[in-house]
């Protein structure tokens, strides 16, 4: 896993964390880092499923708080942010900070003031 993404010309980083996203069953450990642009997922190397997830911000529909589940299906802890997809595909994240990180990617999309790099 990398530090630090590669970066598209004119894209800054807003906020960067530590974050598991749901990939069907398996939960899966990595960073997690929003952009003016996107919303980039890289995976640990010591994960089952490896490997980067990228979702532009245009493509985000909508945005909501969720739990976590165990096995996937399961409601254990209220601390997860849910994007939906255009396309109807819903991706879930497990953060520290669930109101803070919904926040920024709503002001990165364009829903309130300018975010500001963290």
């Amino acid at each position: 896993m990398s530090e630090a993404p590669n970066l598209h010309p004119g894209e800054t980083v807003f906020k960067k964390g530590g974050a598991n996203m749901q990939r069907g069953m398996e939960t899966v450990g990595g960073k997690l880092t929003l952009t003016n642009q996107r919303l980039l997922f890289d995976a640990h190397a010591l994960n089952f499923q490896r490997g980067a997830t990228e979702v532009w911000l245009q493509q985000v529909v909508g945005q909501k708080g969720g739990w976590t589940k165990f096995l996937g299906a399961i409601p254990l802890v209220p601390n997860s942010i849910v994007l939906t997809l255009a396309d109807g595909e819903e991706l879930s994240f497990v953060v520290s900070g669930r109101a803070k990180w919904l926040a920024a990617i709503e002001k990165a999309r364009g829903g309130g003031e300018a975010a500001a790099p963290h």
